[in-house]
């Protein structure tokens, strides 16, 4: 729904475009507004935003109109590949760690389906890329995650780690590495709490973690 609702916003922005010979600030002021506001609304970074809207309103201000192209269509172009770009521009594979365990903390908003995200990439690497996983419950503040990941670690197959929700998290994942050593896991996958980019708490939380446990990748996880 999230990708929906964004693909919906930028697309009724991108409407407001009437431009149809050399584009022109005018032309961008209120397309490049909405396109703002739908990102901003997404909970995407501000930063982000600003950099990403600047991008495209400097390639459209630069840009020479290709025949048979309107000026429309040529801006649809340039945020599509902005858009690609930001996400990362192409498919990447997962690293594995010289010496395991392999360490994958996942991040992402409340409500993106983290939890679930640990369990799929579990059966993943367990029957597709034979490794042995040890799921790992950092999650201390959403009410019954530690029980859904434990649930979900049995339905999968692959042992779980929790020390329940008074120990901090930052404690769960370094113990978590001296238990997949224990059980001879090759691959660590941490469940960590969902937040938003202005909780600094729990921001700060993630970076504790990744200095305590130097994951492998930090892996985003969005709502399709």
């Amino acid at each position: 729904m999230a990708f929906e609702n964004l693909s919906e916003k930028l697309q009724n922005a991108l409407k407001l475009f009437r431009g149809t010979g050399k584009i022109t600030e005018e032309d961008l002021k209120a397309p490049l507004k909405e396109v703002r506001m739908a990102l901003l609304e997404a909970d995407v970074n501000f930063k982000v935003v600003k950099d990403f809207v600047t991008g495209i309103k400097e390639k459209a201000l630069n840009l020479e109109l290709a025949p048979g192209f309107s000026a429309h269509q040529q801006i649809i172009k340039i945020v599509n590949e902005e858009l690609i770009a930001l996400l990362g521009g192409e498919q990447a594979k997962l690293e594995v760690a010289p010496k395991p365990p392999t360490v994958y903390m996942l991040c992402g908003l409340q409500g993106a389906g983290k939890t679930t995200s640990v369990a799929k990439l579990a059966h993943y690497l367990k029957y597709k890329r034979n490794k042995k996983p040890l799921l790992v419950a950092g999650d201390i503040y959403r009410p019954a995650a530690i029980t859904q990941l434990e649930v979900l670690a049995k339905q999968v197959g692959v042992p779980s780690f929790a020390l329940g929700d008074k120990t901090s998290p930052v404690e769960i994942a370094k113990q978590a590495l001296a238990k997949a050593n224990y059980l001879a896991c090759d691959t660590v996958i941490i469940d960590t709490a969902g937040r938003l980019h202005i909780d600094e708490e729990l921001m700060q939380e993630l970076a504790d973690i990744k200095a305590a446990v130097s994951p492998t990748e930090i892996l985003l996880t969005v709502m399709p």
